[in-house]
């Protein structure tokens, strides 16, 4: 890490920069300019860069025409808001290796950049493995790629998270 704010935050947290290292995630860049790309029924504004806002929309009207109904659970993240969702955990009692199956550390998260949604369905469960047993999970597979949206956490991935069917990224190679 080239970061001192980044260095800090994974003192403060006990992670071991060598972990990051031996895992090969990417640092993430904080995007700057941010959009609504959806309003939840609570109220909470979920932010996307303009571009990933667009296909967001785009790809959501599209499932909604095959009957298919998707949400945003979150969107945009900030690198403090990432470092409390750790610190909660671990005030919870989770060790640092167990919330770092589930969560990216603070600076490496794809949430950074305004690129990344973490879906559901009406009537699933959010945040769920069991989102990928859903005809909007097929429908994602079919065609999300079409509007620049990729699945980040397969099964198995090479970054050591977590299966996560319900987390997209806009704009992935």
């Amino acid at each position: 890490m080239d970061s001192p704010r980044l260095d800090l935050l994974f003192a403060e947290l006990g992670i071991p920069a060598e972990m990051m290292v031996a895992r090969g995630l990417p640092q993430c860049e904080e995007a700057n300019e941010l959009e609504i790309a959806e309003i939840g029924d609570d109220g909470r504004e979920h932010l996307l860069i303009h571009s990933a806002a667009i296909a967001w929309k785009k790809l959501k009207a599209a499932a909604f025409s095959d009957g298919v109904g998707l949400f945003i659970v979150s969107a945009y993240r900030s690198i403090d808001r990432q470092a409390e969702i750790v610190r909660r955990k671990l005030a919870a009692g989770s060790t640092i290796e167990e919330v770092l199956c589930v969560n990216a550390p603070p600076g490496f998260s794809e949430h950074h950049t305004g690129r990344a949604i973490d879906l559901s369905a009406p009537g699933s469960r959010v945040l769920d493995v069991e989102f990928d047993k859903t005809p909007a999970f097929s429908w994602l597979v079919s065609h999300a790629a079409g509007f620049g949206y990729q699945l980040s956490y397969p099964i198995g991935n090479q970054w050591g998270f977590q299966y996560e069917p319900w987390h997209w990224c806009y704009g992935k190679s």
